[in-house]
């Protein structure tokens, strides 16, 4: 029988070994009962409510009674969330015209965050100079020192050309063409720095703390100024091999239609992005509204908003059509602006899936609005820090 001064087979490299996992799960999850933490690990309760104890002991596990989250049940009356507070990572969200900043730590939950207006498209070392600027703010507000930051999350609004570090469109980031943002923001901020697009942000956001977080594969579709896919496979985005998988706005509906930005004709975004709904409603009150105005409208009965958005729902359920024939997503979340419009924009949607899906792909698929909107890809930003940390901790 081993003894505890017998390497790999000791008893204490045994605890540790299981230690380590359990802190696995709660930097993965958050905020997760000891059933779900001995489910993913596949330790007895018994063994993880002692690993539990010790850490409660020393003072890295919180629990957290959901009751007060979730009233009415659903999940258990007790979830636990790890506690370091040694230990935190950082957000960024480039909007087109804003710069979000926020700071968590590796139990999931936000400490401090800020968020300022800025031309972001154009003005890109400005931005970056503001959002590292906006680092050392969130830091201080949360009493925090630069050396507690394992990394930081950051993310735009267009797609990422991952090898390179850059913006994969000169027409939606002029300011930003051939600049490597990860490379750049790592030397303003001194700490590993990973980049994603809005789209898979707020896939992450989605997975993390919304609608996704009980579903391993979904389709997360943000509909506002553009319209863009973040796919969740086995709870892991996919992202193709540069990086620019989702695109699904520049799905050709008619080779015939109107040009679009890209460059080809009758893609998604030129009949059912912010820019062509609010084309096709024309004036109200003699004035062009902003997409958020026709929401309004519908929402108060406009018929014309409420055709205008109905059919770009349509449209958009063409192209996630063929996107449930290709990875059968047992969900579709729908983010972005345009998911403020709810049902107007839902059922349609889900009726042109039912359509032009595979049976087997649209018979049991759960199409819902997203929990998060105006954050989503902060929070995203902040999924894909604690991520890309848990990967570091994971081969330390």
């Amino acid at each position: 029988m081993p003894t505890e001064k017998n390497g790999d087979g000791s008893l204490a490299w045994l605890r540790d070994r299981n230690r380590r996992r359990v802190m696995e799960v709660l930097r993965m999850q958050g905020r997760v009962s000891q059933a779900d933490i001995s489910r993913a690990t596949g330790l007895s309760r018994t063994t993880v409510s002692t690993m539990i104890a010790e850490l409660r002991k020393a003072g890295l596990v919180l629990d957290i009674d959901t009751r007060r989250i979730h009233p009415r049940g659903g999940r258990p009356g007790v979830e636990l969330v790890l506690r370091d507070p040694t230990q935190v990572v950082v957000g960024i969200d480039f909007g087109h015209s804003h710069i979000g900043v926020a700071v968590a730590d590796l139990g999931h939950n936000v400490l401090a965050e800020r968020r300022e207006d800025l031309d972001v498209n154009r003005e890109a070392v400005a931005a970056l100079d503001s959002a590292a600027r906006m680092f050392a703010e969130v830091l201080a507000r949360a009493g925090l020192e630069r050396g507690s930051v394992l990394g930081a999350g950051i993310g735009i609004p267009g797609p990422v050309d991952l090898a390179h570090g850059t913006a994969g469109s000169a027409t939606i980031l002029p300011g930003w063409v051939g600049l490597r943002i990860a490379s750049e923001m790592e030397q303003r901020l001194g700490v590993p720095v990973e980049i994603e697009n809005d789209a898979n942000l707020g896939a992450l956001a989605e997975l993390t703390w919304g609608a996704g977080r009980d579903c391993s594969n979904f389709a997360y579709i943000k509909a506002a100024t553009g319209i863009g896919a973040g796919i969740v496979v086995d709870g892991r985005l996919l992202r193709g091999a540069t990086g620019t998988a989702g695109e699904i706005g520049h799905t050709t509906l008619d080779e015939a239609g109107p040009l679009c930005y890209c460059g080809n004709r009758g893609c998604l975004e030129t009949v059912a992005s912010g820019p062509a709904i609010v084309d096709l409603v024309g004036l109200v009150d003699g004035e062009r509204p902003s997409l958020g105005r026709v929401i309004e409208l519908a929402a108060a009965g406009d018929l014309r908003c409420r055709r205008a958005i109905a059919d770009a729902g349509r449209q958009i359920g063409v192209a996630v059509a063929g996107l449930c024939n290709i990875v059968n997503p047992e969900r579709v979340i729908v983010g972005g602006l345009l998911s403020r419009a709810g049902e107007v924009l839902l059922r349609p949607m889900r009726d042109s899936i039912r359509r032009h899906a595979v049976q087997a792909a649209a018979a049991t698929l759960d199409v819902r609005a997203a929990v998060f909107v105006e954050r989503a890809e902060l929070l995203g930003a902040l999924a894909l820090a604690l991520l890309s940390s848990h990967d570091r901790l994971k081969t330390a």
